[in-house]
């Protein structure tokens, strides 16, 4: 049985899509951008962006059971290798001891206030290896 958690994002029901899928114990989030999700604001600062989607994934990833150290493969999506920098500061804290598989891509993303976006995918107690 899928289970789907939602961020209650109003793009999650105008685009029909999940934050995340449940699926045995694998967990799919989302690509999830820095939208502070209670006040739909987004700041300026990549760093702030990315802080924000971290936390988005991470309330996901507690709700599924699961945590952050449970992932195993991250994507980030930029708009501009200038966001490189602010965005590797963020991510490094998160993930420095974790570790995941990763992959960035330089691309346009949906809405021109969007610099980054990230996409993990988790498995529940992959951390206790």
């Amino acid at each position: 049985m899928v289970i789907h958690i939602s961020s209650h994002s109003p793009f999650e029901a105008r685009i029909g899509y999940s934050r995340a899928i449940v699926d045995g114990n694998m967990i799919y989030v989302s690509g999830t951008t820095g939208y502070d999700y209670k006040t739909m604001e987004m700041p300026e600062d990549v760093r702030d962006q990315a802080r924000n989607a971290f936390a988005t994934i991470s309330h996901a990833l507690e709700e599924a059971g699961s945590t952050l150290k449970d992932t195993v493969r991250v994507r980030y999506y930029i708009t501009d290798m200038a966001h490189y920098d602010g965005l590797v500061e963020v991510a490094g804290k998160v993930f420095g001891e974790i570790r995941p598989a990763a992959t960035m891509l330089v691309c346009g993303l949906t809405r021109p206030e969007m610099k980054v976006e990230i996409e993990v995918t988790a498995r529940m107690g992959a951390h206790e290896r």
